[in-house]
């Protein structure tokens, strides 16, 4: 798949190397894909940017709109699904967001290189809802067509064609826990 999008990777690296998780949270290990030389490589990075104040929390979501990327570390996070949450008592309900048609999807993120102690970290990007994900979450991480990850990765089209949602039908959804009675 990669080649015929015309990336490429590394020789030593195969989809062997992605670590298997059912639900990766804040803080936790998760796969990326990121430029390196004329390659793309896989890296395990933490998820979610270290908090930049005191009192403030790690930057796992980050807005895109109106921003210019063309300095950032761009990446492609790697997951079959990703979550969102409905209702107000705790536990929420929770949704599973999947692309049809595929075991797999790529989310738009950001890295930041390892500082002091602390390993290297992602962020995925958000953008505003698809007519798939309004209904549950008025936010949703911008999920990337095939065709968009070489241009997401080295910017070749302009951010708010790539930074944006999918159509109608892309994404299937399934409750996994319904809200608390």
């Amino acid at each position: 798949m990669m080649a015929s999008l015309a990336l490429k990777i590394p020789s030593h690296q195969t989809e062997l190397d992605l670590p298997q998780a059912d639900d990766v949270h804040i803080n936790d290990p998760a796969p990326i894909m990121r430029a390196a030389d004329e390659t793309i490589e896989l890296a395990s990075m933490t998820f979610g940017f270290p908090p930049t104040g005191p009192k403030g929390g790690p930057v796992f979501n980050f807005r895109s709109e109106g921003r210019q990327l063309g300095n950032s570390n761009r990446c492609l996070v790697l997951a079959s699904a990703f979550f969102e949450f409905t209702g107000t008592k705790y536990p929420k309900a929770k949704h599973r967001f999947t692309l049809n048609g595929s075991p797999f999807m790529t989310i738009a993120g950001l890295w930041r290189e390892a500082f002091g102690n602390k390993p290297p970290t992602f962020t995925m990007l958000t953008t505003d809802p698809g007519p798939d994900v309004a209904p549950y979450h008025n936010r949703q991480v911008v999920v990337l067509q095939p065709e968009n990850w070489a241009a997401w990765i080295n910017l070749t089209k302009p951010e708010a064609e790539l930074l944006r949602p999918l159509p109608a039908g892309s994404l299937s959804v399934e409750t996994v826990r319904p809200e608390s009675a």
